[in-house]
């Protein structure tokens, strides 16, 4: 099963894959829209409160910087995953998708 398919990438009933990128560095806003881009980081955020249910992904697309956020209703899948993406660092946000999660079933 692939990351983007994965029944636990939800939050309250909306998939949560790929997240709603926003400009937070660079020199155009080009809007980017799905799985573009390249995975730069992964942040918690400043203050997280148990359980632990967002983080966050900064990814590069035509020059520019994009901030997005994923948020789980399973603290335990939100931290495999942090971890899965922090691995993945430098990857396009497609391939990411990709990923075969069939493990976390």
């Amino acid at each position: 099963m692939q990351l983007r398919s994965h029944p636990l990438m939800h939050y309250r009933g909306v998939r949560n894959w790929p997240p709603a990128w926003t400009r937070i560095r660079g020199e155009d806003d080009h809007r980017p829209k799905g799985e573009v881009g390249v995975l730069r980081e992964v942040r918690w955020p400043p203050i997280q409160l148990r359980p632990f249910d967002r983080f966050f992904m900064v990814m590069e697309f035509e020059r520019s910087f994009y901030m997005g956020c994923l948020l789980f209703e399973d603290p335990a899948f939100c931290i495999q995953i942090d971890r899965l993406l922090r691995a993945r660092c430098g990857s396009s946000i497609e391939s990411i998708g990709s990923l075969d999660v069939s493990y976390t079933l």
